[in-house]
Order: structure tokens, then sequence, then C-alpha cells
């Protein structure tokens, strides 16, 4: 029964309305707008903007309130809710009840089949003791089925009761999950309207963004010595050091290893997991390297990732950089970042002994291609530190651990800072 409710409460139609208006309010943005300014007159690129950014946030919202009913459910499912624990109690009440019921009925059994067995020479005394515990069991067995009829009762309120929560925080789960969809749709609907009206109107779809030293990624605890087949857990300390608000802001940690010949990369042995407080639960780091999205980082707030590194035990000895940045994109369309920072670290083979006190991996640049060291696959290209306050960028010198691992390297940190400036605008990417 319970099975048949949490999927009717699932499927059914949902008035999506009623639950998320700021939807409803950006769904009919354009509607409205082409309907006061008349059927043949379109809304102007400006109208459309704001129409995208009311469908984003109504996006946004439905986003967390789809986050928010997932941990709803899940408590009103889990066996340590209060109404099921409350339900459990009873039921093993209402069988203590049946048993006792059982024990009663027993003994009433008994205590007639023992006057009846009385044989005729029995005293007086003997029969009247054999009535009276006749009419004791009686008794007894009476109050037993009472109370067994009360606990059934009991149990049987408790299990509805357990079960219409279950059921309520399904159908909420449902109407969220159908608001998100409906609330992605719009978004999509209203980005690709505006994009239609910047490309009719010969405006550029992909606006330029700019390079951020303002927006630091921290690394913290990550130690400059791991072990092949360890989990290490260390984290990066986002900080918005501007002026302004930043609406959405991608951290991206990404691991590149070669063995200590410098020539065989290993990339594929390091599994990155992420999670913040805002999502508690370990999520993989995906082929973007983005570790979560921050919506928003406040002017001069941080917001610290936490983050797990598993390393295949199969993985050689040898060393390694982790490139670590950050991206940003607001409603207005404004998008930049911070170049990437490389922390260097030795890689050990499994099983090796590391020293309690070993230092963390250190902050550092990338030496610039030269004509004896020149990244991989013939690109160029320098990566610098954004950490200074004024915005500049100022290279911090090599913390490659051997010149050959430095070549190596060199193309995946030109990748990794060419990305921040050739980053989508808010609405193509925000729904990654």
């Amino acid at each position: 029964m319970l099975a048949t409710a949490v999927v009717a409460a699932v499927t059914t139609p949902v008035v999506l309305l009623s639950v998320t208006p700021a939807l409803a309010d950006a769904k009919s943005s354009v509607a409205s707008q082409a309907q006061q300014r008349g059927a043949q007159d379109k809304p102007s690129i400006e109208e459309l903007e704001k129409a995208a950014e009311k469908a984003q946030k109504a996006y946004d919202d439905a986003e967390a309130a789809h986050q928010a009913a997932r941990v709803v459910l899940d408590a009103a499912l889990s066996d340590d809710a209060p109404l099921s624990v409350a339900a459990k109690a009873a039921r093993a009440e209402a069988t203590a009840a049946a048993t006792a019921k059982v024990n009663a009925d027993t003994a009433l059994a008994d205590a007639r089949a023992a006057l009846a067995a009385l044989p005729e020479t029995a005293t007086d005394e003997e029969k009247t003791a054999a009535e009276k515990a006749v009419t004791d069991a009686e008794t007894a067995a009476a109050s037993a089925a009472g109370a067994k009829t009360t606990a059934d009762e009991k149990a049987t309120a408790a299990d509805r009761a357990r079960d219409d929560a279950r059921v309520a925080a399904v159908r909420e789960y449902g109407k969220v999950q159908n608001a998100l969809k409906e609330a992605l749709k719009e978004k999509e609907a209203a980005d690709k309207a505006l994009a239609d009206a910047q490309e009719e109107a010969g405006e550029p779809e992909e606006p330029s963004c700019v390079p951020e030293g303002k927006l630091t990624t921290v690394v913290t605890g990550l130690p400059s010595k791991l072990v092949a087949g360890a989990t290490t857990n260390f984290s990066v300390r986002v900080t918005n050091g501007t002026k302004k608000s930043m609406d959405r802001v991608s951290p991206s940690v990404n691991f590149h290893a070669t063995d200590k010949g410098g020539y065989n990369v290993i990339d594929d042995a390091f599994q990155l997991q992420w999670s913040t407080a805002a999502f508690p639960a370990w999520q993989n780091v995906g082929e973007d390297h983005k570790a979560g999205t921050i919506s928003p980082l406040k002017a001069g707030a941080h917001i610290d990732v936490k983050l797990r590194l598993k390393i295949d035990a199969k993985a050689p000895a040898g060393h390694g950089l982790a490139f670590v940045s950050g991206e940003y994109s607001n409603f207005d369309e404004s998008c930049g970042g911070n170049f990437a920072t490389e922390y260097a670290f030795d890689l050990l083979a499994a099983g090796s002994a590391v020293d309690d006190d070993v230092d963390d991996a250190k902050p550092g640049g990338t030496t610039p291609p030269t004509s004896d060291n020149k990244p991989q696959g013939g690109t160029s290209g320098t990566v610098k530190n954004s950490s200074d306050d004024d915005g500049s960028l100022a290279s911090t010198g090599s913390s490659s651990p051997l010149p050959q691992f430095a070549a190596a390297a060199g193309g995946a940190l030109a990748l990794g800072a060419a990305a921040v400036f050739t980053a989508r605008r808010r609405r193509s990417n925000s729904a990654a």
C-alpha cells in the first residue's frame, strides 16, 4: 500500500505555480512584455536579459529547494525518524500483548480442564478452589484480550502516521522535482530567446572574461609527499576579495603526475571528490575539474571546500602537480577568474612510509617555456600566479620537482589558464 502511494505521489501532476512563484514570474515575463508592447513588437534585448535573469534565479531557487527536499525525504524514510521509532515501539507492544493473550487463554483452558477433571470424591474446598481458578483465569483472559485490542489499535495508528508522513514527504519531493524540471525548461527557453535576439542584432554571444586576482583559491593540508593506494583529505579556501558579490563561483582542482622519468603520464591514478557544508555528501570531481559551485559568494566572504584524494595503489613513484584555480560568472554576464596555482608533490610507491611531520605542498608558479623547456605537443605560453591583491599576474618561479616534469606539465598548465578566459557566459554553463 505504501509503495503504491509513493509511486502515485511522485507521478501525480503538480500545479507548478503554487510551488515556485518566482518561476511563474520568470515564465510570464516575456509574454507579459509582448502583450504590453503589442503582438507585432518584439521584446528588447534588455527585457530578454531581465527575463533570463529571473529564469536563472528561479532555477537556482528550485535547485536549492530540490536539495533541501531530498534531505527531508531521506529523514522521513529513515528508520530513525521519530514516527518510525514510535511505530516500531507500538508494534513491539502489540506483539507482547498478543503473547500475553495467548498465555492467558492457555491458562484459562488449563483451569477449565482442571475443574472438569475433578473426581466425584473431590471435597467442597477442592471444587471451590478449582471454580475460583477458572473465574480468575477468565478475568485475566478478558483483560489480556482488551490489552491486545488496545495495543493493536495503537500500532495501527502509529503505522498509519509513519506512512502518511512518508507519503507526504515523497509527494512534496515529487512537486519539487517537477518544479526543478520546469525551471530548467523555462531557463533554457529564456536563454535561447536572448541568444536568438543577440544573434539577430549582431551582438557577440560570447563576452570576454577577465582575470581577477582577488578571487583566491588556497590549498590547505595537501602533503608534499603522497603515497599510492592512500586516501588524503585536504581543503581549498575560496575567497572573494573584491568589493562585489559573485553570483556563481566554481573552484577547479586538477592533479597531473608522471613517473620518475617524467614522460609517462599517470593522471588516471588520481580520483578526487568534493564536499561543502551546504552539500556534505561526497561528490566526484568530473572531467571539467570543478569542485562544486558556490552560489553566491559575497564580497569579502570565503568558503572552504573539502576534498578527498584517492590514489590507485598501482601508480608508480613519480612527481606531480595539483593545479588550483577559480572562475566566476554573474547574472549581468560578467565573468572571469584567477590563473591556476600549482602545488608540487612527490608521489611515493604503495606501502612507502611517510613521516607524520611531512611539510604541506607549497604554492608556486610555472617556468616560462624556453628553447630547451617547451610544453609537450608544441604548446607555448606562461601560466602565472594571481595572488597579488591588485589583480596583477606575477610569476613566483618554478615549483616543479624536476625540469623534465615541468616540461610534461607545461601544456596542462597553459590549457588550465586559457580555460578561465574562454569560459562560456553564465547562462551557457550554469546548468553544469
